[in-house]
């Protein structure tokens, strides 16, 4: 059922300028709850509006579809200012930000480790990208992509 809810969600919010980030089921059997995070497509960041475009668009198809035959609950919003990054193609759109990552990189006597890190590059053919990051002395580290076990932008509130 996820990738055909995935498929409906992704061609509502096309027109709309607006990609699928993520989307999760959870909530219960009777009463299932809708998780949706999307990304515009230009970039930019995604405003409270988007979110109510994109909400209308999934709950008219959803309820001409008869979703479940059931009551549901669609919440409709944005990865975050704390986003994750999933894949080569968003490590290299925030090149430049700082982040916070956790990678188990084969042979580094540090093993396993989590650090925070500005984003400096991305080396490497889709599959077999390279990353590269700087800690805050400014000392460069590369990486496999697939030694990244998790990786979400950092935010700072300015005081």
């Amino acid at each position: 059922m996820n990738d055909t809810l995935e498929t409906l969600v992704a061609a509502e919010i096309k027109p709309l300028g607006l990609e699928l980030f993520e989307l999760k089921v959870g909530g219960s059997r009777n009463r299932p709850v809708l998780d949706i995070r999307v990304e515009r497509e230009d970039g930019e960041k995604v405003t409270v509006d988007n979110c109510a475009a994109a909400s209308r668009a999934i709950e008219t198809r959803l309820d001409a579809q008869n979703f479940g035959d059931q009551r549901y609950v669609l919440e409709v919003s944005s990865p975050g200012i704390e986003r994750p990054l999933r894949n080569g193609k968003d490590w290299k759109k925030f090149v430049g930000r700082t982040a916070v990552v956790t990678a188990n990189v084969p042979g580094d006597p540090a093993g396993r480790r989590t650090d925070e890190v500005e984003i400096a590059g991305v080396e490497g053919d889709p599959g077999q990208e390279i990353v590269i990051v700087r800690n805050e002395r400014g000392d460069e580290r590369r990486f496999p992509l697939a030694a990244v076990e998790k990786a979400r932008l950092a935010f700072h509130w300015n005081r």
